[in-house]
Protein backbone atom coordinates (compact mmCIF):
# COMPACT_ATOMS: atom_id res chain seq x y z
CA UNK A 1 0.00 0.00 0.00
CA UNK A 2 0.87 3.43 -0.67
CA UNK A 3 0.40 6.77 0.69
CA UNK A 4 1.68 9.82 -0.90
CA UNK A 5 1.28 13.69 0.21
CA UNK A 6 3.00 15.23 -2.81
CA UNK A 7 4.52 19.02 -3.28
CA UNK A 8 1.02 19.89 -4.09
CA UNK A 9 -0.73 19.31 -1.52
CA UNK A 10 1.98 21.22 1.10
CA UNK A 11 0.73 24.57 2.66
CA UNK A 12 2.57 27.44 4.04
CA UNK A 13 4.35 25.71 7.02
CA UNK A 14 5.57 29.38 8.60
CA UNK A 15 2.58 30.91 7.46
CA UNK A 16 1.13 31.22 11.42
CA UNK A 17 4.55 32.25 12.89
CA UNK A 18 5.09 35.32 12.21
CA UNK A 19 3.57 38.62 10.59
CA UNK A 20 6.76 38.05 8.02
CA UNK A 21 7.50 34.10 7.33
CA UNK A 22 11.77 33.78 8.83
CA UNK A 23 14.33 32.17 6.64
CA UNK A 24 13.31 28.84 5.07
CA UNK A 25 17.34 28.15 4.44
CA UNK A 26 18.77 26.83 7.38
CA UNK A 27 18.69 27.38 11.33
CA UNK A 28 21.63 29.57 11.23
CA UNK A 29 19.13 32.27 9.35
CA UNK A 30 15.95 31.04 11.37
CA UNK A 31 18.06 32.48 14.86
CA UNK A 32 19.84 35.00 13.21
CA UNK A 33 15.97 36.18 12.14
CA UNK A 34 14.70 35.98 15.83
CA UNK A 35 17.47 37.55 17.40
CA UNK A 36 17.26 40.45 15.18
CA UNK A 37 13.39 40.38 15.33
CA UNK A 38 12.41 39.45 18.78
CA UNK A 39 15.64 39.93 20.66
CA UNK A 40 14.41 39.96 23.89
CA UNK A 41 11.79 37.66 23.34
CA UNK A 42 13.19 34.40 26.02
CA UNK A 43 14.34 31.36 23.88
CA UNK A 44 14.98 28.75 26.66
CA UNK A 45 15.30 28.59 29.78
CA UNK A 46 16.66 25.96 32.16
CA UNK A 47 15.25 24.62 35.55
CA UNK A 48 18.33 23.66 37.21
CA UNK A 49 16.76 22.03 40.21
CA UNK A 50 13.89 20.97 37.49
CA UNK A 51 11.34 23.14 39.19
CA UNK A 52 11.71 27.34 40.42
CA UNK A 53 15.43 27.58 40.00
CA UNK A 54 15.48 29.17 36.40
CA UNK A 55 18.36 30.54 33.68
CA UNK A 56 16.93 31.94 30.70
CA UNK A 57 18.43 33.29 27.35
CA UNK A 58 16.81 35.35 25.29
CA UNK A 59 17.04 35.27 21.23
CA UNK A 60 20.06 38.08 21.46
CA UNK A 61 21.76 36.36 23.98
CA UNK A 62 22.12 32.59 22.23
CA UNK A 63 22.76 33.64 19.07
CA UNK A 64 26.07 36.12 20.72
CA UNK A 65 27.21 32.96 22.97
CA UNK A 66 26.57 30.85 19.57
CA UNK A 67 28.69 33.46 17.38
CA UNK A 68 31.07 33.18 20.39
CA UNK A 69 31.83 29.54 20.06
CA UNK A 70 31.80 29.95 16.32
CA UNK A 71 34.62 32.36 16.57
CA UNK A 72 36.45 29.79 18.34
CA UNK A 73 35.96 26.78 16.37
CA UNK A 74 36.60 29.26 12.86
CA UNK A 75 40.29 29.62 14.43
CA UNK A 76 40.89 25.86 14.43
CA UNK A 77 39.56 25.13 11.07
CA UNK A 78 36.81 23.32 12.00
CA UNK A 79 34.40 23.53 9.00
CA UNK A 80 33.47 20.55 7.53
CA UNK A 81 34.97 18.52 10.71
CA UNK A 82 33.03 17.06 13.49
CA UNK A 83 32.94 17.75 17.18
CA UNK A 84 31.31 15.67 19.69
CA UNK A 85 29.13 17.41 22.38
CA UNK A 86 29.40 16.03 25.18
CA UNK A 87 27.43 18.44 27.81
CA UNK A 88 25.21 17.83 31.12
CA UNK A 89 21.67 19.22 30.40
CA UNK A 90 21.65 22.79 30.79
CA UNK A 91 21.61 25.88 28.09
CA UNK A 92 25.30 24.97 27.24
CA UNK A 93 23.96 22.56 25.06
CA UNK A 94 22.27 25.09 23.45
CA UNK A 95 24.78 27.40 22.56
CA UNK A 96 27.51 24.79 21.68
CA UNK A 97 25.38 23.01 19.52
CA UNK A 98 24.67 26.52 17.55
CA UNK A 99 28.36 27.54 17.79
CA UNK A 100 28.76 24.33 15.33
CA UNK A 101 26.02 25.15 12.92
CA UNK A 102 27.29 28.94 12.99
CA UNK A 103 31.15 27.46 12.04
CA UNK A 104 30.04 24.84 9.57
CA UNK A 105 30.94 22.21 11.91
CA UNK A 106 29.57 18.81 11.73
CA UNK A 107 27.58 18.52 15.53
CA UNK A 108 27.83 15.16 17.30
CA UNK A 109 25.46 15.31 19.87
CA UNK A 110 26.52 12.34 22.79
CA UNK A 111 26.00 11.92 26.40
CA UNK A 112 28.79 13.58 28.98
CA UNK A 113 31.23 11.10 30.61
CA UNK A 114 30.76 10.50 33.80
CA UNK A 115 31.95 7.72 36.66
CA UNK A 116 29.96 3.76 36.11
CA UNK A 117 29.00 5.01 32.78
CA UNK A 118 30.31 3.02 29.80
CA UNK A 119 32.81 4.98 28.00
CA UNK A 120 33.58 2.55 25.52
CA UNK A 121 30.26 3.84 23.08
CA UNK A 122 31.34 7.25 23.56
CA UNK A 123 34.78 6.33 22.31
CA UNK A 124 33.47 3.87 19.22
CA UNK A 125 31.28 7.10 18.74
CA UNK A 126 34.22 9.45 18.38
CA UNK A 127 36.74 6.69 16.40
CA UNK A 128 33.57 6.61 13.91
CA UNK A 129 33.13 10.14 13.55
CA UNK A 130 36.49 10.86 13.37
CA UNK A 131 35.86 13.78 16.17
CA UNK A 132 38.59 16.59 16.16
CA UNK A 133 37.48 18.74 19.16
CA UNK A 134 34.70 17.68 22.46
CA UNK A 135 32.46 20.69 23.36
CA UNK A 136 31.27 20.42 26.66
CA UNK A 137 31.44 22.61 30.41
CA UNK A 138 34.40 23.25 32.76
CA UNK A 139 32.81 21.08 34.95
CA UNK A 140 33.25 18.29 32.95
CA UNK A 141 36.76 18.95 30.99
CA UNK A 142 38.09 19.78 34.82
CA UNK A 143 37.38 16.21 35.52
CA UNK A 144 37.49 14.09 32.49
CA UNK A 145 41.06 13.08 32.60
CA UNK A 146 40.85 10.67 35.22
CA UNK A 147 37.92 8.79 33.15
CA UNK A 148 39.71 8.61 29.87
CA UNK A 149 41.37 5.75 31.15
CA UNK A 150 38.24 3.96 29.67
CA UNK A 151 38.31 5.56 26.33
CA UNK A 152 42.22 6.66 25.36
CA UNK A 153 41.47 7.64 22.27
CA UNK A 154 39.62 10.95 23.47
CA UNK A 155 42.63 12.05 24.60
CA UNK A 156 44.17 13.14 21.62
CA UNK A 157 41.18 15.52 20.77
CA UNK A 158 40.75 19.04 21.62
CA UNK A 159 38.84 19.81 24.41
CA UNK A 160 37.07 22.82 24.63
CA UNK A 161 34.33 24.36 27.73
CA UNK A 162 32.57 26.33 25.88
CA UNK A 163 30.73 28.07 28.90
CA UNK A 164 34.26 30.01 29.43
CA UNK A 165 34.99 30.79 25.91
CA UNK A 166 35.03 34.99 26.20
CA UNK A 167 31.76 36.53 24.24
CA UNK A 168 34.15 39.16 23.22
CA UNK A 169 35.10 36.34 20.42
CA UNK A 170 31.09 36.89 18.69
CA UNK A 171 32.37 39.69 17.08
CA UNK A 172 35.21 38.18 15.00
CA UNK A 173 32.70 35.17 13.91
CA UNK A 174 32.41 35.37 10.15
CA UNK A 175 29.08 34.27 8.18
CA UNK A 176 29.67 30.60 7.15
CA UNK A 177 28.74 29.80 3.47
CA UNK A 178 26.43 26.66 3.74
CA UNK A 179 24.78 24.63 1.74
CA UNK A 180 21.26 22.51 1.53
CA UNK A 181 23.45 19.35 1.24
CA UNK A 182 25.77 20.37 3.79
CA UNK A 183 25.99 17.71 6.88
CA UNK A 184 24.70 19.60 9.81
CA UNK A 185 24.45 16.83 12.34
CA UNK A 186 25.43 13.05 12.93
CA UNK A 187 22.59 11.65 15.00
CA UNK A 188 23.78 8.70 16.22
CA UNK A 189 20.61 5.78 16.96
CA UNK A 190 20.67 3.27 20.08
CA UNK A 191 22.67 0.38 19.25
CA UNK A 192 25.51 -1.69 20.44
CA UNK A 193 28.84 -0.53 21.93
CA UNK A 194 31.28 -1.50 18.81
CA UNK A 195 28.94 -0.70 15.60
CA UNK A 196 27.90 3.16 16.18
CA UNK A 197 25.24 4.16 13.25
CA UNK A 198 25.43 7.90 12.78
CA UNK A 199 23.14 8.93 10.26
CA UNK A 200 23.89 12.06 8.53
CA UNK A 201 21.35 15.01 8.62
CA UNK A 202 21.76 17.52 6.07
CA UNK A 203 20.84 21.31 6.22
CA UNK A 204 17.77 20.59 4.14
CA UNK A 205 16.90 17.40 6.35
CA UNK A 206 16.55 19.66 9.31
CA UNK A 207 14.61 22.27 7.46
CA UNK A 208 12.27 19.80 6.05
CA UNK A 209 11.57 18.41 9.54
CA UNK A 210 10.59 21.65 11.68
CA UNK A 211 8.21 22.49 8.86
CA UNK A 212 6.57 18.96 8.76
CA UNK A 213 6.98 19.64 12.82
CA UNK A 214 4.73 23.28 12.27
CA UNK A 215 2.46 21.49 9.60
CA UNK A 216 1.27 18.89 11.83
CA UNK A 217 1.60 21.07 15.34
CA UNK A 218 0.15 24.49 14.22
CA UNK A 219 2.04 26.20 16.81
CA UNK A 220 0.44 28.87 18.74
CA UNK A 221 3.06 31.77 18.10
CA UNK A 222 2.57 33.25 22.08
CA UNK A 223 2.77 29.39 23.03
CA UNK A 224 5.87 27.60 24.73
CA UNK A 225 7.36 24.21 24.71
CA UNK A 226 8.47 22.04 27.81
CA UNK A 227 11.41 19.53 27.11
CA UNK A 228 12.93 17.10 29.56
CA UNK A 229 14.43 14.44 26.87
CA UNK A 230 17.95 14.19 26.80
CA UNK A 231 19.14 16.61 24.04
CA UNK A 232 21.17 13.92 22.45
CA UNK A 233 18.12 11.82 21.63
CA UNK A 234 16.50 13.00 18.35
CA UNK A 235 13.55 14.09 19.86
CA UNK A 236 14.70 15.63 22.40
CA UNK A 237 17.34 17.56 19.95
CA UNK A 238 14.75 18.55 16.84
CA UNK A 239 11.80 18.84 18.85
CA UNK A 240 13.10 20.12 22.30
CA UNK A 241 15.88 22.60 20.68
CA UNK A 242 16.38 23.19 17.10
CA UNK A 243 12.50 23.06 16.56
CA UNK A 244 11.34 25.96 18.90
CA UNK A 245 14.34 28.01 17.27
CA UNK A 246 12.71 27.62 14.05
CA UNK A 247 9.60 28.49 15.07
CA UNK A 248 10.63 31.29 17.25
CA UNK A 249 9.18 29.79 20.26
CA UNK A 250 9.88 29.72 24.19
CA UNK A 251 10.98 26.37 25.43
CA UNK A 252 12.03 25.50 29.06
CA UNK A 253 14.36 22.77 29.57
CA UNK A 254 14.48 20.36 32.42
CA UNK A 255 16.85 17.58 33.02
CA UNK A 256 15.64 13.97 32.11
CA UNK A 257 16.33 13.25 35.61
CA UNK A 258 14.76 15.66 37.85
CA UNK A 259 11.40 14.18 35.70
CA UNK A 260 12.12 10.59 36.51
CA UNK A 261 12.93 10.76 40.06
CA UNK A 262 9.61 13.25 40.50
CA UNK A 263 7.58 12.98 37.07
CA UNK A 264 5.29 15.62 38.51
CA UNK A 265 7.96 18.15 38.18
CA UNK A 266 6.70 18.25 34.49
CA UNK A 267 3.32 18.87 34.89
CA UNK A 268 3.72 21.55 37.32
CA UNK A 269 6.76 23.29 34.62
CA UNK A 270 3.49 23.31 32.29
CA UNK A 271 0.96 24.85 34.39
CA UNK A 272 3.94 27.42 35.34
CA UNK A 273 4.50 28.50 31.82
CA UNK A 274 1.58 27.96 30.91
CA UNK A 275 2.95 25.39 28.43
CA UNK A 276 1.03 24.98 24.80
CA UNK A 277 3.97 22.01 23.56
CA UNK A 278 4.98 18.93 25.25
CA UNK A 279 5.54 15.43 24.97
CA UNK A 280 7.50 12.49 25.05
CA UNK A 281 7.07 8.30 24.46
CA UNK A 282 4.25 6.64 25.73
CA UNK A 283 6.20 5.59 29.21
CA UNK A 284 6.34 8.89 30.33
CA UNK A 285 2.73 9.56 30.47
CA UNK A 286 2.58 6.05 31.93
CA UNK A 287 4.97 7.40 34.49
CA UNK A 288 2.86 10.17 35.34
CA UNK A 289 -0.44 8.23 36.03
CA UNK A 290 1.79 5.73 38.37
CA UNK A 291 3.64 8.33 40.38
CA UNK A 292 1.66 11.50 40.52
CA UNK A 293 -0.84 11.46 43.69
CA UNK A 294 -3.65 12.70 44.67
CA UNK A 295 -2.15 15.62 46.84
CA UNK A 296 -0.08 16.52 44.27
CA UNK A 297 -2.80 17.29 41.62
CA UNK A 298 -3.36 20.28 43.21
CA UNK A 299 -2.54 23.49 42.10
CA UNK A 300 -2.20 21.96 38.46
CA UNK A 301 -3.70 23.61 35.53
CA UNK A 302 -2.89 21.73 32.09
CA UNK A 303 -5.45 23.88 30.25
CA UNK A 304 -3.07 25.23 28.25
CA UNK A 305 -1.51 22.34 26.60
CA UNK A 306 -2.65 21.59 23.24
CA UNK A 307 -0.63 19.44 21.74
CA UNK A 308 0.60 16.37 24.12
CA UNK A 309 3.01 14.71 21.92
CA UNK A 310 3.38 10.67 22.20
CA UNK A 311 5.93 9.09 19.67
CA UNK A 312 9.22 7.24 19.98
CA UNK A 313 7.70 3.86 21.17
CA UNK A 314 4.66 1.94 21.33
CA UNK A 315 1.74 4.08 21.96
CA UNK A 316 -0.96 2.11 24.13
CA UNK A 317 -4.45 2.81 23.97
CA UNK A 318 -4.99 1.94 27.77
CA UNK A 319 -2.21 4.59 28.72
CA UNK A 320 -4.21 6.76 26.63
CA UNK A 321 -7.63 6.44 28.64
CA UNK A 322 -5.49 6.08 32.01
CA UNK A 323 -3.94 9.75 31.07
CA UNK A 324 -6.78 11.27 30.12
CA UNK A 325 -8.99 10.33 33.37
CA UNK A 326 -6.38 11.02 35.98
CA UNK A 327 -5.74 14.49 34.67
CA UNK A 328 -8.54 15.60 32.94
CA UNK A 329 -9.96 17.08 36.49
CA UNK A 330 -6.91 19.42 36.14
CA UNK A 331 -7.71 20.88 32.56
CA UNK A 332 -6.25 18.23 30.46
CA UNK A 333 -8.02 17.50 27.56
CA UNK A 334 -7.92 14.27 25.33
CA UNK A 335 -8.02 16.23 21.66
CA UNK A 336 -4.26 16.91 22.72
CA UNK A 337 -3.12 13.81 23.25
CA UNK A 338 -1.31 13.74 19.37
CA UNK A 339 0.66 9.95 18.52
CA UNK A 340 3.22 10.55 15.86
CA UNK A 341 5.65 8.40 14.15
CA UNK A 342 9.08 9.41 13.08
CA UNK A 343 13.05 7.99 13.85
CA UNK A 344 16.45 9.52 13.73
CA UNK A 345 17.06 8.22 10.15
CA UNK A 346 13.59 10.36 9.24
CA UNK A 347 15.42 13.42 11.44
CA UNK A 348 12.03 13.09 13.51
CA UNK A 349 8.26 13.01 12.52
CA UNK A 350 6.91 11.24 10.07
CA UNK A 351 3.31 11.16 10.28
CA UNK A 352 1.13 12.70 13.03
CA UNK A 353 -2.05 13.59 13.74
CA UNK A 354 -4.60 16.12 13.48
CA UNK A 355 -4.19 18.74 16.12
CA UNK A 356 -7.57 19.78 18.41
CA UNK A 357 -8.82 16.16 17.58
CA UNK A 358 -8.78 12.82 19.94
CA UNK A 359 -6.48 10.18 18.94
CA UNK A 360 -7.79 7.77 16.38
CA UNK A 361 -8.32 4.20 17.85
CA UNK A 362 -9.74 1.35 16.68
CA UNK A 363 -10.04 -2.34 16.65
CA UNK A 364 -9.02 -5.24 14.90
CA UNK A 365 -9.12 -9.07 15.24
CA UNK A 366 -6.18 -10.21 17.40
CA UNK A 367 -5.30 -13.64 15.33
CA UNK A 368 -5.81 -12.48 12.20
CA UNK A 369 -3.24 -9.14 13.58
CA UNK A 370 -0.40 -11.93 14.76
CA UNK A 371 -1.13 -13.62 10.63
CA UNK A 372 0.05 -9.84 9.24
CA UNK A 373 -3.58 -9.91 8.17
CA UNK A 374 -6.04 -6.85 8.65
CA UNK A 375 -9.88 -7.10 9.77
CA UNK A 376 -11.72 -4.92 11.64
CA UNK A 377 -13.99 -5.72 14.37
CA UNK A 378 -16.02 -4.14 16.87
CA UNK A 379 -14.96 -2.99 20.04
CA UNK A 380 -16.85 -5.57 22.32
CA UNK A 381 -15.61 -8.34 20.20
CA UNK A 382 -14.07 -11.10 22.24
CA UNK A 383 -10.74 -11.06 20.18
CA UNK A 384 -10.25 -7.30 19.50
CA UNK A 385 -7.27 -5.54 20.32
CA UNK A 386 -7.51 -1.99 20.47
CA UNK A 387 -4.31 -0.44 18.28
CA UNK A 388 -3.67 3.31 18.19
CA UNK A 389 -3.24 5.05 15.30
CA UNK A 390 0.17 7.26 14.61
CA UNK A 391 -1.51 10.13 11.63
CA UNK A 392 -1.35 10.36 8.58
CA UNK A 393 1.96 11.03 6.44
CA UNK A 394 2.68 14.51 6.78
CA UNK A 395 3.19 16.97 3.52
CA UNK A 396 5.70 16.46 0.90
CA UNK A 397 6.41 12.63 1.90
CA UNK A 398 5.56 9.53 0.73
CA UNK A 399 5.28 5.75 2.67
CA UNK A 400 4.47 2.48 1.18
CA UNK A 401 3.72 -1.06 3.46
CA UNK A 402 6.38 -3.30 1.66
CA UNK A 403 7.15 -7.27 1.96
CA UNK A 404 10.39 -6.88 3.79
CA UNK A 405 11.09 -10.92 1.99
CA UNK A 406 10.17 -9.88 -2.05
CA UNK A 407 9.97 -5.49 -1.60
CA UNK A 408 6.93 -6.33 -2.85
CA UNK A 409 4.46 -3.54 -2.43
CA UNK A 410 1.05 -4.84 0.18
CA UNK A 411 -2.59 -4.65 -0.54
CA UNK A 412 -4.14 -2.65 1.83
CA UNK A 413 -5.26 -5.22 4.32
CA UNK A 414 -2.03 -6.85 5.09
CA UNK A 415 0.84 -5.92 7.52
CA UNK A 416 4.09 -5.15 6.03
CA UNK A 417 7.57 -3.16 6.72
CA UNK A 418 7.14 0.62 6.32
CA UNK A 419 9.28 2.12 4.10
CA UNK A 420 9.48 6.22 3.28
CA UNK A 421 10.26 8.19 0.51
CA UNK A 422 11.36 11.67 2.09
CA UNK A 423 13.28 15.14 2.40
CA UNK A 424 13.62 14.73 5.94
CA UNK A 425 15.07 11.12 5.13
CA UNK A 426 18.80 11.31 5.94
CA UNK A 427 22.03 10.97 3.49
CA UNK A 428 22.79 7.67 5.06
CA UNK A 429 25.00 6.23 7.35
CA UNK A 430 28.52 8.15 8.12
CA UNK A 431 31.35 5.94 6.55
CA UNK A 432 28.96 3.32 6.51
CA UNK A 433 28.22 2.19 2.96
CA UNK A 434 27.21 -1.43 3.20
CA UNK A 435 24.07 0.06 6.16
CA UNK A 436 23.36 2.98 4.16
CA UNK A 437 22.46 1.04 0.88
CA UNK A 438 20.70 -1.73 2.69
CA UNK A 439 18.28 0.72 5.29
CA UNK A 440 18.68 3.91 2.74
CA UNK A 441 18.67 2.59 -0.83
CA UNK A 442 15.80 -0.15 -0.49
CA UNK A 443 13.95 -0.40 -4.06
CA UNK A 444 10.55 -2.05 -5.09
CA UNK A 445 11.30 -5.16 -6.66
CA UNK A 446 7.88 -4.58 -8.81
CA UNK A 447 8.69 -1.11 -9.70
CA UNK A 448 10.40 1.79 -11.26
CA UNK A 449 10.39 4.23 -8.47
CA UNK A 450 13.33 5.58 -6.40
CA UNK A 451 14.74 4.38 -3.62
CA UNK A 452 13.18 4.11 0.15
CA UNK A 453 13.93 4.58 3.71
CA UNK A 454 13.34 0.77 5.70
CA UNK A 455 12.26 1.63 8.94
CA UNK A 456 12.46 -1.84 10.19
CA UNK A 457 8.61 -0.98 11.30
CA UNK A 458 5.61 -3.58 10.88
CA UNK A 459 2.81 -1.62 10.39
CA UNK A 460 -0.29 -1.03 7.69
CA UNK A 461 -2.69 1.68 6.67
CA UNK A 462 -6.45 2.06 7.32
CA UNK A 463 -8.35 4.73 6.02
CA UNK A 464 -5.49 6.78 5.51
CA UNK A 465 -4.68 6.10 9.31
CA UNK A 466 -0.84 4.64 10.02
CA UNK A 467 -0.88 1.89 12.40
CA UNK A 468 2.35 0.63 13.81
CA UNK A 469 2.34 -3.08 14.70
CA UNK A 470 5.72 -3.52 16.24
CA UNK A 471 9.81 -4.11 14.87
CA UNK A 472 10.71 -6.83 12.51
CA UNK A 473 13.90 -7.55 13.95
CA UNK A 474 11.59 -7.84 17.26
CA UNK A 475 9.26 -10.08 16.22
CA UNK A 476 8.28 -13.72 18.23
CA UNK A 477 7.75 -17.04 16.22
CA UNK A 478 7.49 -19.60 18.57
CA UNK A 479 5.96 -22.58 17.35
CA UNK A 480 5.26 -21.34 14.37
CA UNK A 481 3.02 -18.40 15.85
CA UNK A 482 3.80 -14.94 15.59
CA UNK A 483 3.80 -12.48 18.37
CA UNK A 484 4.08 -9.19 18.65
CA UNK A 485 6.58 -8.67 22.03
CA UNK A 486 4.96 -4.96 22.91
CA UNK A 487 1.51 -7.12 23.25
CA UNK A 488 2.67 -9.47 25.79
CA UNK A 489 4.20 -6.98 27.45
CA UNK A 490 1.87 -4.98 28.04
CA UNK A 491 0.02 -7.91 29.12
CA UNK A 492 2.70 -9.20 31.47
CA UNK A 493 2.76 -5.21 32.83
CA UNK A 494 -0.77 -5.43 33.69
CA UNK A 495 -0.90 -8.79 35.00
CA UNK A 496 0.55 -7.69 38.84
CA UNK A 497 0.94 -4.28 40.36
CA UNK A 498 4.56 -5.33 41.81
CA UNK A 499 5.64 -4.82 38.18
CA UNK A 500 7.71 -1.74 37.24
CA UNK A 501 5.70 -0.12 34.48
CA UNK A 502 7.38 0.55 30.85
CA UNK A 503 9.77 -1.60 32.58
CA UNK A 504 9.13 -5.35 30.41
CA UNK A 505 11.23 -6.98 27.76
CA UNK A 506 9.75 -10.42 25.78
CA UNK A 507 12.03 -12.24 23.36
CA UNK A 508 12.48 -15.84 22.01
CA UNK A 509 15.60 -17.34 22.23
CA UNK A 510 16.75 -20.88 20.70
CA UNK A 511 17.30 -23.56 23.46
CA UNK A 512 18.04 -27.28 22.47
CA UNK A 513 17.02 -26.61 19.12
CA UNK A 514 13.67 -25.11 20.40
CA UNK A 515 12.77 -21.62 20.27
CA UNK A 516 10.95 -20.58 23.41
CA UNK A 517 9.49 -17.21 24.77
CA UNK A 518 11.36 -15.27 27.51
CA UNK A 519 10.14 -12.49 29.73
CA UNK A 520 12.63 -10.11 31.41
CA UNK A 521 11.15 -7.85 34.14
CA UNK A 522 12.09 -5.24 36.10
CA UNK A 523 10.08 -5.58 40.06
CA UNK A 524 8.79 -2.38 42.28
CA UNK A 525 11.94 -1.41 44.94
CA UNK A 526 10.70 -3.86 47.78
CA UNK A 527 12.10 -6.21 49.96
CA UNK A 528 10.40 -9.67 49.74
CA UNK A 529 11.85 -13.31 49.68
CA UNK A 530 9.24 -14.91 47.81
CA UNK A 531 7.91 -14.09 44.21
CA UNK A 532 6.33 -16.77 43.14
CA UNK A 533 2.79 -15.40 42.75
CA UNK A 534 3.98 -12.67 40.50
CA UNK A 535 5.58 -15.30 38.57
CA UNK A 536 2.58 -17.34 38.71
CA UNK A 537 0.08 -14.33 37.42
CA UNK A 538 2.40 -13.48 34.63
CA UNK A 539 2.27 -17.34 32.87
CA UNK A 540 -1.56 -17.40 33.31
CA UNK A 541 -2.38 -14.13 31.95
CA UNK A 542 0.20 -14.15 29.18
CA UNK A 543 -1.21 -17.59 28.38
CA UNK A 544 -4.64 -16.43 28.93
CA UNK A 545 -4.49 -13.17 26.51
CA UNK A 546 -2.04 -14.83 23.72
CA UNK A 547 -2.35 -18.33 23.55
CA UNK A 548 1.49 -19.09 24.04
CA UNK A 549 2.76 -19.95 27.29
CA UNK A 550 5.86 -18.17 28.16
CA UNK A 551 8.98 -20.83 28.71
CA UNK A 552 10.60 -18.24 31.40
CA UNK A 553 10.42 -15.59 33.33
CA UNK A 554 12.77 -13.55 34.95
CA UNK A 555 12.43 -10.89 37.24
CA UNK A 556 15.20 -8.24 37.96
CA UNK A 557 16.23 -5.13 39.99
CA UNK A 558 14.67 -2.29 39.58
CA UNK A 559 15.80 0.23 37.58
CA UNK A 560 18.66 -2.46 35.53
CA UNK A 561 16.58 -3.33 32.57
CA UNK A 562 18.56 -2.71 29.10
CA UNK A 563 16.87 1.07 27.69
CA UNK A 564 17.78 3.30 25.05
CA UNK A 565 17.99 7.23 25.41
CA UNK A 566 14.27 7.69 25.08
CA UNK A 567 13.54 4.75 27.95
CA UNK A 568 12.74 2.23 25.19
CA UNK A 569 13.22 -1.16 26.08
CA UNK A 570 16.40 -2.48 24.43
CA UNK A 571 14.99 -6.43 23.57
CA UNK A 572 17.96 -7.39 22.44
CA UNK A 573 19.98 -6.27 24.94
CA UNK A 574 17.68 -7.93 27.19
CA UNK A 575 18.32 -11.07 24.79
CA UNK A 576 21.89 -10.73 25.47
CA UNK A 577 21.92 -10.22 28.72
CA UNK A 578 19.79 -13.44 29.31
CA UNK A 579 22.14 -15.62 27.41
CA UNK A 580 25.14 -14.19 29.47
CA UNK A 581 24.35 -14.22 32.81
CA UNK A 582 24.16 -10.90 33.26
CA UNK A 583 20.99 -9.33 34.48
CA UNK A 584 20.55 -8.45 37.96
CA UNK A 585 17.86 -11.38 38.60
CA UNK A 586 15.55 -11.44 41.52
CA UNK A 587 13.74 -14.43 41.02
CA UNK A 588 13.58 -16.45 38.06
CA UNK A 589 11.23 -19.78 36.81
CA UNK A 590 11.51 -21.78 33.67
CA UNK A 591 9.67 -24.65 32.00
CA UNK A 592 12.68 -26.44 31.35
CA UNK A 593 16.22 -27.43 33.38
CA UNK A 594 18.54 -24.55 31.86
CA UNK A 595 21.50 -26.26 33.61
CA UNK A 596 21.20 -28.91 31.66
CA UNK A 597 20.06 -27.44 28.62
CA UNK A 598 23.78 -25.17 29.33
CA UNK A 599 25.35 -28.83 29.48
Amino acid sequence: MVVDRGVNSTVNLQGSIAPTDPPKTNLVDSLRYWAATTPTNTAFCFLRDGETDEICWSFEELDRRARAVAARLQSMKMAGQRALLLYPPGLDFVAGFFGCLYSGTIAVPAYPPRRNRNMARIQAISDNAEAKAVLSVHEVTNRVSGLLDEAPHLKHLTWIATDQVSLELADRWTVPELHPEMLAVLQYTSGSTGTPKGVMLAHRNLMHNMGSITHGFEPDPRGSGVFWLPTYHDMGLIGGILNPVFGGLQCVLLSPLAFLQKPIRWLRTITRYRTTISGGPNFAYDLCVQKVTDDQLEGLDLSSWDVAFNGAEPIRATTLDAFTERFAPVGFRREALYPCYGMAETTLIVTGGKKSEPPVLRTFLGKALDEHRIIPVPADHPDARKLVGCGRVLPAQQMRIVDPVNYRQMPEDRVGEIWVDSPSVGLGYWKNPGATQETFQAKLSDSSSGTYLRTGDLGFFHEGELFVTGRLKDLIIVRGVNRYPQDIEQTVAQSNNHLQAGAVGCFSVDISGRERLIVVSEVERVRRKDWSDVIESIRKQVTLEHDIAPDGIVLVRFGSIPKTSSGKIQRHACRDGFLDGSLMVVAEWFGWDRQAAKT
